[in-house]
């Protein structure tokens, strides 16, 4: 019985479609992509779900709405799709710690740089890659991670490395860094986990 896991988007889903060619290819034995969940109704995340014959959802922060009342919301549409692992795939929105537990070892992420490089609060997406190339490193990459309460603070899953090329601008590094490291590393970590989580439920 393989693990049910949500993979939680914003944006464009490059990520999850690499999530998606990896279970066509029959790379996620042990994890059931049963969901998408977006926290944005114009996510193209969303319609690459719909093309692949995913179950999707819709969960965005009304205005003014407290992270809790957000969250209880989250959970409840998690749970009605009996959802044991979470992957965030670009997902913009820092979960409480309270939510976490709720899926405490169960929570993966992936982040554009080599962790403890270039992360924490304030650190996604473009601006990581601005600021390893400010920082003038010659190394960047990508990590998967287990989430915790502080932003990419949790266990380090799997990392690889990429190049900084001469004349990198933030686009053409956040392609590399996603063609070379978190495309590959991604369904890697996720089929680990669930691997991991199966082997767990049966022992029990």
């Amino acid at each position: 019985m393989s693990v049910k896991t949500a993979v939680l988007v914003s944006g464009g889903g490059t990520n999850l479609q690499a999530l998606i060619d990896a279970a066509h290819a029959g790379k996620l034995p042990h994890a059931d992509i049963c969901l998408v969940l977006s926290n944005r109704a114009d996510a193209y995340a969303l319609t690459r779900a719909q093309k692949a014959g995913l179950s999707a959802a819709v969960c965005e922060r009304k205005k003014g709405e407290p992270r809790e009342a957000f969250e209880a919301r989250m959970l409840e549409i998690l749970r009605a799709h009996g959802v044991e692992m979470l992957v965030l795939a670009g997902f913009m929105a820092i979960l409480s710690k309270e939510f976490v537990q709720n899926y405490a070892g169960r929570i993966l992420n992936v982040h554009p740089s080599l962790i403890p490089s270039f992360c924490g609060k304030g650190f996604y997406g473009l601006h990581v890659h601005e600021a390893a190339l400010a920082y003038g490193v010659k190394v960047t990459g990508a990590t998967v991670h287990l989430v915790n309460e502080i932003p990419d603070g949790g266990r380090i899953l799997l990392q690889k490395a990429v190049e900084v090329e001469p004349g990198d601008t933030p686009e053409t590094l956040q392609r590399r860094v996603m063609e070379q490291a978190e495309w590959i590393l991604l369904p890697r970590a996720v089929e680990m986990v669930a691997k991991e989580l199966e082997e767990k439920r049966c022992r029990n």
